[in-house]
């Protein structure tokens, strides 16, 4: 063996014989800049390599390549235990107990708008009707010509509408629209359905309105239907959702798909009907509109109204939550604040 090749083993030893005495993640990288880095002594021999004999280089080069990466090696293992040892240590210094219970990872919560619609389905559900989805897309037909709503006709200024690039298609005002594709689905047959789902008018955002928002239409056709079954309908409903006890009441309106047609109110469920400034001191609280179907409605549904009756209802979700929950403000449920969804949802 030749004198370099002596004194790079040596080297080799030498630093073996140093990292194995490091106890610390500060002494392996002081151990590095004495051997590995670029002003390192092993670094220094390789400049060594060209000064030796044509015939001594290979097998030189080839076991200072050797050493450099067995030194390598060597380091990496050396500070994993390192690392594991003074882990070890700190933990040890902290006095963890070990059998505490671990911290709760925070989950997450239903929407208030899902908490909502959830409770309305499952009270409908139970009463019978079914969930129809229909589409947020709509011909203008379909959501406004076809329930009564003539072309021109004056209530089409109350739903300001969302119009696609294609000539007579909008995002659906109202659900509706649904109660045409139901009609068609199940007509001659009775039907009992509930469409829950998204809305679209374009209208300022304001604390009692977004030009974003869900209601639930209720259907049900049949023979014999009369008002006093949605009477019972919505009864049973008003208890359910807002507690037992409570009282409904009917006020005339008017709306082109139902005729006769009402508002529906609810006695107000913090003061009990005494009147406070929820209720604007009425003692009551709008819950949603109703009414028979009409009868060209019905036609158009492929039911034939000498022989059938319906009545239909709709509500606005996030309206039936700040009735419940007693919010203020219909902006609070697309704010994404997560204080307000943690308190409500």
């Amino acid at each position: 063996m030749s004198a370099f090749l002596q004194e790079i083993e040596g080297l080799y030893a030498q630093a073996m014989e140093e990292l194995a005495a490091a106890q610390t993640t500060a002494s392996s990288e002081a151990w590095y800049a004495k051997y590995l880095s670029r002003k390192g002594e092993l670094t220094a021999q390789l400049r060594g390599l060209g000064q030796l004999p044509a015939d001594e280089k290979p097998a030189a080069g080839k076991r200072i390549n050797e050493i450099k990466n067995g030194l390598s090696n060597a380091l990496q293992a050396r500070q994993a235990t390192i690392a594991q040892a003074e882990m070890e240590e700190t933990l040890s210094a902290e006095g963890i107990d070990v059998t505490l219970p671990g911290r709760l990872q925070q989950v997450g919560k239903l929407h208030p708008t899902t908490v909502a619609m959830n409770q309305i389905i499952d009270i409908f559900t139970q009463m019978g009707f079914e969930v129809f989805d229909s589409p947020e897309v709509e011909t203008d037909a379909d959501n406004f010509e076809l329930l009564n709503f003539p072309p021109g006709h004056p209530a089409r200024e109350m739903q300001d509408s969302f119009y696609t690039a294609t000539p007579d298609v909008i995002l659906r005002t109202h659900t509706s629209p649904g109660q045409l594709h139901a009609m068609r689905k199940y007509a001659p047959d009775p039907l009992r359905v509930i469409l829950p789902g998204k809305c679209y008018r374009n209208e300022d955002v304001t604390a009692r309105s977004e030009m974003m928002f869900y209601q639930v239409e209720g259907l049900a056709v049949g023979r014999n239907i009369t008002f006093s079954d949605l009477k019972g309908v919505l009864f049973n409903y008003a208890n359910q959702m807002y507690g037992e006890g409570r009282q409904i009441r009917f006020r005339k309106s008017y709306f082109p798909f139902t005729e006769p047609s009402v508002e529906v109110d609810v006695d107000c469920i913090l003061c009990g009907g005494e009147g406070c400034r929820v209720c604007k001191y009425s003692g009551w609280l709008e819950i949603l509109g109703a009414g028979m179907v009409h009868p060209v409605v019905l036609r158009n549904g492929g039911y034939d109204p000498a022989v059938y009756s319906g009545f239909a209802f709709g509500m606005g979700i996030e309206r039936q939550a700040m009735l419940k929950y007693s919010i203020d403000d219909i902006r609070y449920f697309y704010d994404n604040d997560a204080r307000f969804l943690a308190r409500v949802g």
